[in-house]
């Protein structure tokens, strides 16, 4: 008889990092280096990163990043989300982890892989304002908006989803500066009250911008190419990510919340039933998280 959770473990492993069954190559490796990282067990980063809010905030985070038409250009014109959007996205989890339970070394070099990417990655758009721009990938603007509209999300999901911070949002944001460092951001937000104030400061500049392309980029985010057996959960939790986005974005977005005719449907209750099945499905501790603790137990932490 086919085993339907084995399935469903296996296409959210599948879905996160490109393989099943196994972690991926880069993973076992988060147990080599010589130091402890930039973040430790009981640390912020660790507390936000290691709960299932993250799912949520990787949606919520894609819809807030694509408001910025010079971001926006950058994945449409250049990533290939459309051909390989699992490809891009198991990228993605791989630098966060990487950074989050690696070695300063292997944070490093995770980083810079990024980077030089990022390099030829340019071109043009149209902000809001109507005014054309140049961008690259490595602009300070840019990298300063995927940033703290990182950092925005992951804290807005988590304090829905997640259980309380170690030191609280701030030192969430302090930590995980130094990601933003790394990728080249200058002095970069360490409150939560700076993240809220850096985005509302773009929105009033006007360049954030809705256009066709927006729209087109939404339409994929809220449905993606995904298995049958996970399509009813990521619903689930796209709506509870849109629930999640200030009204004002929601309407940038062109998203409106569930609704069953005219009476309000709250999708934050059926996500967090969504979010324990995938937790039952992959474990309380993942495997980036117990090679890191390895390599910590190597290097005799904590004393």
């Amino acid at each position: 008889m086919r085993n339907l959770f084995l399935d469903y473990r296996h296409e959210l492993q599948r879905t996160f990092t490109g393989t099943s069954g196994t972690p991926p190559e880069w993973v076992p490796r988060l147990a080599e280096g010589n130091d402890a990282g930039y973040h430790l067990p009981g640390s912020a980063v660790w507390a936000v990163h290691g709960s299932m809010s993250t799912i949520v905030a990787g949606i919520r985070v894609l819809l807030m990043q694509a408001l910025h038409p010079g971001a926006l250009a950058g994945v449409y014109e250049h990533s290939g989300f459309k051909e390989d959007p699992l490809g891009r996205l198991a990228t993605t989890i791989r630098w966060i982890f990487t950074v989050t339970y690696g070695s300063t070394e292997a944070a490093g070099e995770a980083s810079g892989r990024v980077r030089k990417i990022h390099k030829h990655v340019r071109g043009t758009y149209v902000d809001g304002n109507g005014v054309q721009r140049e961008y690259q990938a490595n602009d300070p603007e840019l990298l300063r908006w995927v940033h703290v509209t990182y950092a925005e999300s992951f804290l807005t999901a988590h304090r829905i989803f997640g259980r309380p911070i170690p030191g609280g949002p701030d030192a969430y944001v302090r930590q995980w500066a130094s990601a933003g460092r790394l990728m080249g951001v200058e002095y970069p937000p360490l409150t939560e009250a700076s993240v809220r104030r850096e985005i509302d400061e773009w929105r009033a500049s006007g360049v954030l911008r809705s256009d066709e392309r927006l729209a087109e980029t939404v339409a994929f985010i809220r449905h993606p190419p995904l298995s049958p057996l996970l399509r009813p959960g990521y619903r689930i939790l796209f709506a509870a990510a849109v629930e999640s986005l200030e009204p004002e974005y929601r309407e940038m977005l062109g998203l409106k919340t569930a609704r069953i005719g005219p009476v309000p449907l709250h999708a934050i209750p059926a996500a967090k039933v969504a979010l324990a099945m995938v937790r039952l499905a992959l474990g309380r501790r993942g495997p980036s998280e117990l090679a890191a603790r390895s390599r910590l137990e190597r290097l005799g932490w904590p004393n």
